[in-house]
């Protein structure tokens, strides 16, 4: 029996989300191609008869600007030390660019590269990428497909042979540590992202504060009066959406309130980002 952490780490919207989610074979982190979707750490726990690995999905790692992005970028840098394996994820199609040199400068040599995204980029540009990756003289290659499962099970087992004889670090069947209240919050604002696009992304965070279930209360907080109404939608319609958008995802009779509010500043305020868990 091996069991181990393995952390997922890289530059925003390289797809260590969805990664996290086909090797769990189970959504357990929100997806987004919006920076800063990932805000927290992110645990999938995968039982296997031989080995028991714990992922660990990070905000993308990039130039903290504000107080809640050198928070997300804290939170990457810490799940890199004391753990079995870190796992350099990089996007097959896009240039080898300062930003992934610097996640790369962060991580331990013995890191494994991830190179994902080959479903949707050429055969040359994959090559390339691999070439240009083994210039960051890590251990271990490997161009997988987080959409479509490409490669994704020889990763999967490579890592499991990194992993030190122990026994299991969690109750077997658990599939993540994610506290459902946090579960159903993250689910709003992964709507909330699919519905305004661009609008206000980065404005936008949410939170339980009520659970009787199937009832729960979920807060949606902007920092201005002025984005209250982007929120909310003619007639209501974007918290319709996205109510019905989440409840699809939870277990049925599940009654999800939507309420916006306005607090001023919160990705500036000490006090919101630790109530929110940044």
């Amino acid at each position: 029996m091996r069991s181990g952490f393995v952390t997922l780490v890289g530059r925003p919207n390289v797809g260590k989300s969805t990664l996290l989610n086909t090797i769990m074979g189970t959504k357990v982190s929100i997806v987004s191609d919006k920076v800063q979707t990932t805000r927290r750490q992110v645990r999938g726990v995968l039982d296997r008869p031989d080995a028991q690995v714990v992922f660990v999905d990070t905000p993308g790692m990039y130039q903290p600007r504000g107080r809640l992005g050198q928070r997300l970028h804290e939170t990457a840098t810490a799940s890199i030390a004391g753990v079995d394996v870190v796992c350099l994820v990089l996007d097959a199609g896009a240039p080898l660019g300062a930003g992934d040199r610097f996640v790369a400068s962060q991580v331990p040599g013995d890191a494994m590269v991830v190179v994902n995204k080959v479903d949707v980029a050429s055969r040359r540009q994959v090559l390339e990428q691999l070439r240009r990756a083994a210039e960051l003289e890590l251990s271990e290659y490997f161009p997988v497909s987080a959409r479509t499962g490409e490669g994704v099970p020889a990763l999967v087992d490579a890592l499991v042979e990194r992993l030190p004889e122990g026994p299991a670090y969690y109750p077997q069947g658990t599939v993540t540590d994610v506290p459902e209240a946090f579960w159903v919050a993250e689910l709003v604002r992964e709507q909330l992202l699919a519905v305004l696009r661009e609008e206000l992304p980065h404005a936008v965070a949410t939170r339980v504060t009520e659970w009787e279930w199937p009832r729960v209360r979920c807060e949606i907080l902007v920092e201005r009066e002025s984005q209250k109404g982007i929120v909310i939608g003619r007639q209501g319609s974007v918290l319709k959406a996205v109510g019905t958008a989440v409840r699809e995802q939870l277990a049925p009779g599940a009654y999800v309130e939507l309420v916006v509010k306005v607090e001023p500043d919160w990705q500036r305020r000490v006090s919101s980002l630790e109530e929110l868990g940044y």
